[in-house]
């Protein structure tokens, strides 16, 4: 009997996660659950940090094997291995992305595509900060795609260039994109007067259903023939757009922006969070990175201010500079809080549609960066 519960408790201490937890397994669970109720209780990107959160949870129960590709019962690491690294999942994301957005706002007003492009320089500023702080030029490209307030495009870069730092670096991305609220304010208010924040803009003309439907076509065409590397982005948020305008794919565009979507932002999730080990994430590149992303993501921000103010100088037709702002492609919540603040400073200033023509802008121009940043470093 003696030796039966003796064998029992041998078998235990080995089978057991509870005597293989380490210090690092308990610190990454309790972010874990930090994660899941930011989501929760404060709608910080439930849509993503709820599933993160919960898969850096269940990596870091030990001896489950779920993170291991080779294990049984793996799934979380065949997730990452065929779906990730072969940035399948982010480009697929892409595709319902396009389904979802409207291009008409930035058609009617072309101008707008400036400011998405303006806002890029956050990316840029990031990376050149990155390397001062010691991380390789790879890394850096990484960290400073935050700045394009886009998690798919982050997740797409960093599995590419730098998979050691996906958790830290998806995190990040999707934190501040939850934050978009917090950031952009200081930075409109930091570079405009409240003179130019009053600044009303015109109605914006019809946009044909011959122009949407050219936009992807042509838009797909041109991006690819000047940065290929961007193509598996654009390209698919460019199919998924001509879904939803052609008229005739209702289907596809549904399967596209629902079902399809919500299912890869679920292996997304599962599997950014299942990245978060301890010795990945608790260190200070972490801190390093979670430091260069709010820079990068303020300086976007102001970027798209200052581009507008300098239009200002060269139109007749004078552009509200806050719009600018969401040059970022945190769609559409950067747009919103432009909205907000436009009603703030006046109460018929109605600026949401203007700003979504560079919110749109600013997906695009993200893609491309990220496209720049691979055929350079790759």
């Amino acid at each position: 009997m003696i030796d039966v519960v003796g064998t029992f408790i041998e078998v235990f201490q080995t089978t057991s996660g509870i005597f293989a937890l380490t210090p690092g397994n308990v610190a990454m669970i309790i972010v874990g659950c930090i994660l899941v109720m930011l989501a929760i209780y404060k709608g910080f990107e439930p849509l993503l940090l709820v599933p993160i959160g919960f898969g850096a949870i269940l990596s870091n129960i030990p001896l489950t094997g779920i993170s291991d590709p080779n294990a049984i019962g793996g799934v979380f690491g065949l997730f990452v291995k065929y779906l990730i690294a072969n940035e399948i999942v982010p480009s697929i994301i892409f595709m319902g992305i396009g389904a979802l957005t409207d291009f008409g706002p930035l058609l009617s007003n072309p101008k707008t595509f400036l400011l998405g492009a303006a806002a890029q320089i956050g990316v840029f500023i990031a990376l050149v900060g990155s390397i001062l702080l010691g991380f390789t030029s790879d890394q850096a490209a990484s960290i400073g795609i935050i700045g394009g307030a886009d998690g798919p495009t982050t997740i797409y870069v960093t599995t590419i260039l730098a998979p050691e730092l996906l958790g830290a670096t998806a995190v990040a991305a999707y934190s501040y994109m939850s934050l978009v609220p917090l950031i952009i304010p200081p930075a409109i208010k930091l570079t405009t007067t409240k003179k130019e924040r009053m600044i009303k803009m015109v109605q914006m003309r019809g946009v044909s259903k011959k122009e949407k439907i050219l936009f992807p076509i042509v838009g797909a065409i041109v991006t690819g023939l000047l940065v290929p590397k961007a193509i598996p982005l654009v390209g698919m948020l460019f199919v998924g757009n001509l879904f939803r305008e052609s008229g005739v794919t209702q289907r596809l565009a549904k399967g596209a922006s629902e079902e399809l979507l919500n299912i890869v932002t679920i292996i997304l999730g599962l599997s950014v969070g299942s990245t978060m080990s301890a010795e990945s994430f608790l260190n200070i590149q972490t801190i390093k990175i979670f430091l260069l992303g709010i820079v990068a993501f303020f300086t976007a921000a102001c970027g798209g201010v200052i581009a507008a103010k300098i239009m200002n100088l060269f139109l007749k037709e004078k552009i509200n500079p806050m719009i600018g702002a969401a040059g970022v492609s945190a769609v559409p919540m950067a747009a919103r809080v432009v909205q907000k603040m436009g009603l703030k400073e006046d109460p018929q200033n109605h600026l949401l549609m203007h700003a979504m023509g560079p919110n749109v802008a600013g997906v695009i121009g993200t893609a491309v960066a990220a496209g720049v940043l691979i055929a350079a470093l790759a």
